[in-house]
This record gives structure tokens, C-alpha cells and sequence, in this order.
């Protein structure tokens, strides 16, 4: 009798893997993923009760809350990220410690404010990225602990991002018949 492989909680799209070769379609997938993500976390939260936005989504994970308000922490950076690699030579970014991060009082507030910021953050992002052209894409930053990335391949991690987050979240609504 064999049993179906068990499904690894913390990575409900698969882990990330840096591409080994990025095109305009790769892009375009990329940004598909970035500009739906207001509306896919919006949808993936809705519906859910104080207690629910406070369930972890897999054992020692986060709440469903801290997810939503950790989206907003890192896209914030991202797109800040992505303003210094357009208007600076190789700039070096500031890593930040996401665990603490979701440990501070306003990740238990109210996930409106959040889910607010994603929508801005990601109306303006999404104005850079459609205009950006080759070589925007092609510009570089360095972060101290993944090396020097290009900003097509920080556009691969954050496509990832979005959906991995919000994945966390329906697998969960779907794991808990919400």
C-alpha cells in the first residue's frame, strides 16, 4: 500500500530556485505574479476570523496575520531595493531579520493596514517594472547574503514570494475546511 508523499508546509510552491536562464516571457510571468498579488492575498484572507488570522499556517510558523504584515515588510523593501539598484551602481542593500520582524507589536494589529500598503507599494512597483526595459532589469545590487543579484533575478524571487505566501495561506484555508 503505498501512501502519497507528504507535503512539505513550509514550501506550498516548492522552494525557491534561481533561473538559469531568465526572457521576456520568463519576465512577463514574473510580473504577472507581482501585479496579481494584492488581489490573491486579498482574496486568500478573506472571509477569515480574528482566530483564524491568528491560526499558524504549518506548526512553528507563523499566523496568518504575521504573513500578511510580513508581505507588506519585505515588498516594501523589494521595491525600495529596486529603486537603489535603478539610481545607484551596485548598491548594497540592507538584509533584515523577517523572524524578529514578525515578532514586533504591529504585526498583531489589524491586517487592513497591511494589506493597504501591499496595494500601493505594489501600484507604484508595478509602474517601475512595466516601464523597465533590459537594461534596468540587467542592473545589479548587492545583498550580504545572497551576492550580487540582478534585478531580473530579484523579479524571479519575488514572483516566487507572493505565491509562496499566499499559498501558505489557501493551503491552510484549504488543510482547515475554511
Amino acid at each position: 500500500m503505498s501512501t502519497a508523499p507528504q507535503q512539505d508546509l513550509r514550501y506550498p510552491v516548492g522552494p525557491w530556485q534561481k533561473p538559469e536562464l531568465i526572457t521576456e516571457t520568463t519576465i512577463e510571468s514574473y510580473l504577472s505574479d507581482i501585479r496579481a498579488l494584492p488581489g490573491a492575498l486579498r482574496k486568500a484572507v478573506g472571509g477569515l476570523s480574528s482566530d483564524q488570522l491568528d491560526t499558524p499556517y504549518r506548526p512553528g510558523g507563523w499566523t496568518v496575520r504575521q504573513v500578511v504584515h510580513h508581505l507588506a515588510d519585505s515588498h516594501m523593501n523589494a521595491f525600495c531595493r529596486w529603486k537603489f539598484a535603478l539610481t545607484e551602481q551596485q548598491p548594497t542593500i540592507k538584509p533584515y531579520d523577517e523572524n524578529a520582524w514578525s515578532k514586533l507589536p504591529d504585526s498583531n494589529f489589524d491586517i487592513g493596514a497591511s494589506l493597504s500598503i501591499v496595494d500601493g507599494v505594489h501600484h507604484r512597483w508595478m509602474a517601475l517594472l512595466e516601464q523597465a526595459g533590459k537594461e534596468q532589469f540587467a542592473r545589479t545590487l548587492n545583498h550580504p547574503e545572497r551576492g550580487v543579484m540582478r534585478l531580473d533575478g530579484m523579479l524571479s524571487l519575488y514572483s516566487w514570494h507572493s505565491r509562496h505566501h499566499v499559498g501558505h495561506i489557501t493551503e491552510l484555508r484549504k488543510r482547515m475546511g475554511w
